[in-house]
């Protein structure tokens, strides 16, 4: 079983970094970016508001580059009937999708905490302030990854559920912008652990929540 785990996780690797169908890793990445250069242009060069606003900005522009690969998590698979294939070799789609969260994050987490470099840089972020935002970031893209496959799993199959899944993770994923976002605020101390709290308790519910889902698309 674990060989076959680790398989898989090739698999979904390969296809979400290696440019392939569902390769867009380059995307969330340019769209992050693309948020942090706009927005000094939209509220004008003050240095002190993109400093006490630049961290959530970071965040909104995590949060929705994380979107952008929902249609290609388990739309996909779900068509070509690899969920059947390995459900026939023993393998529960509660390990399938604990897989694919753990892919999800690989293929825009890291990815993101590099690209906030720059990012801090054209929000005027300080050392300490680009600091608290990375290990946000660490805390809760993993979060974000398994929200992202669960509703993933939830609208797949159905008319217009890329639309319909952007539409679920984003009040979803409220709880981590406030706790992410809110840490570097004064006084917020506490907020990378609780964005870390509620990334955990997401990535209990995932393999879970997206397996029913997945069995019932299947059916």
């Amino acid at each position: 079983m674990t060989h076959r785990l680790l398989l898989l996780l090739r698999r979904d690797l390969a296809l979400l970094l290696g440019g392939g169908r569902r390769g867009a890793t380059v995307l969330p990445v340019l769209f992050f970016l693309a948020v942090a250069m706009l927005y000094p242009f939209a509220v004008g060069p003050d240095a002190p508001l993109l400093a006490r606003t630049g961290g959530g900005v970071i965040w909104v522009a995590a949060l929705l580059a994380a979107i952008l690969p929902l249609d290609r998590l388990i739309e996909p698979d779900l068509e070509l009937g690899v969920f059947d294939q390995l459900a026939l070799r023993g393998v529960a789609e509660e390990a399938v999708l604990a897989v694919r969260v753990f892919a999800h994050w690989i293929a825009f987490g890291p990815p993101l905490m590099l690209a906030a470099l720059p990012a801090s840089a054209l929000l005027g972020l300080d050392g300490p302030s680009l600091r608290v935002v990375e290990l946000g970031l660490l805390a809760g893209t993993p979060g974000l990854a398994a929200l992202g496959v669960t509703v993933a799993a939830l609208t797949a199959g159905l008319k217009g559920g890329a639309a319909l899944a952007g539409l679920l993770v984003i009040p979803l994923a409220v709880p981590l912008l406030i706790f992410g976002a809110g840490s570097l605020a004064p006084g917020g101390e506490s907020g990378v652990a609780l964005t870390a709290a509620v990334s955990l308790v997401l990535l209990a519910i995932a393999p879970f929540a997206g397996a029913a889902a997945v069995r019932s698309a299947r059916g």
